[in-house]
């Protein structure tokens, strides 16, 4: 007759990882007080023993899934209501944070290991090594709105089809007759700007349009550095007639370098945004831009979360964006070369 299995506690995972008892309990727990390496070495333990990580946190839902924040901005307001939406259709719950700085995040985790969550939405954020072993120890699954960087093929990543919404932008003003397509980019190690970027010059490539490095700006999706990028792109001997710009709050930094060198919008320039926030509809002129599904993104995230579902899936989801044309943007101002002019008629 054979023995029986000998089981697996914390003490034999300690002893196979030649660690104390109290370091494998913080591993289990996310704890951050714990070199690297020897997480590392406890975490490839835990895994060969197929240790079973506080089961309960699955047989007991939370009802409750944390939503996390790397900065506010007119778009976090959409994420917050797609996620809650869909939480109380579930009859969940959202706990919405935001962490600015390493020891917010440490915070943040660390009262996430003392609580109970069905699952973490993080928007606009990177999910660090330490950070995804500290999640994978209390079995807190993870989904990614708009990832800064290449998004890990293990972890579930949600966006919106940024290269095409960047060609989409660029081609409406090739349509209206324009030639000089100047950009303000998002930051630059930002995935989503990287591929909005690339969608515009696509789109000049495709037309036999030269990409102009001098009308190409870089930005940080707020809006001081906006107004400054196209406040130097307006003082060029040959301006743009029309920017790309690439979010929304971008685009209102550039309504303000037009009102500061007393050119009309769209008469004199032509501005095209992204993202779709609400306030876009309410500025003069109301804003062309490209709809990005944000409430949608993160409806779909929460509900996968809560689903249980988020490793069946694909490891990245892109959602569609769409064109919605108002009022600033025209045909090119034809009274002078360059296609604009300066000032009232």
């Amino acid at each position: 007759m054979e023995a029986a299995p000998k089981q697996v506690t914390m003490a034999v995972i300690a002893a196979a990882a030649e660690v104390s008892v109290p370091t494998v309990s913080k591993v289990l727990n996310g704890r951050s007080d714990v070199a690297p390496d020897t997480r590392r070495r406890v975490e490839s333990v835990l895994g060969e023993f197929g240790y079973a990580r506080n089961p309960r946190r699955k047989a007991q839902p939370a009802h409750l899934i944390d939503l996390v924040f790397t900065e506010f901005s007119p778009w976090a307001a959409e994420i917050i209501r797609g996620a809650n939406d869909a939480a109380l259709a579930a009859k969940c719950r959202i706990a919405v944070t935001a962490v600015t700085s390493e020891a917010g995040v440490d915070h943040w985790m660390r009262s996430l290991t003392a609580s109970r969550t069905d699952g973490v939405v993080l928007v606009l954020t990177d999910l660090s090594e330490v950070q995804r072993n500290r999640l994978a120890a209390i079995q807190v699954p993870v989904v990614l709105v708009d990832p800064v960087g290449q998004p890990d093929p293990d972890v579930l990543s949600i966006g919106a089809a940024n290269w095409a919404g960047g060609m989409a932008a660029t081609e409406h003003l090739l349509a209206l007759g324009h030639r000089r397509i100047g950009t303000i980019t998002g930051t630059p190690a930002v995935l989503c700007s990287q591929a909005r970027l690339d969608g515009y010059r696509a789109a000049l490539e495709r037309a036999g349009i030269p990409v102009d490095p001098q009308i190409v700006a870089n930005g940080d999706f707020h809006y001081e550095s906006a107004l400054a990028a196209a406040s130097a792109l307006l003082d060029l001997p040959d301006p743009p007639t029309a920017i790309f710009a690439a979010s929304d709050v971008t685009a209102m930094g550039v309504y303000e370098a037009a009102r500061q060198h007393q050119l009309r919008l769209p008469e004199h320039l032509s501005v095209v945004g992204f993202d779709d926030v609400p306030m876009a509809q309410w500025v003069s002129p109301p804003l062309t831009t490209l709809h990005q599904p944000l409430a949608e993104m993160a409806a779909l995230a929460t509900r996968t979360l809560l689903a249980g579902d988020s490793i069946g899936f694909d490891h990245r989801i892109e959602l569609a964006t769409r064109l919605v044309v108002r009022s600033s943007t025209q045909a090119p101002f034809a009274g002078r070369a360059g296609g604009r002019r300066r000032g009232r008629p």
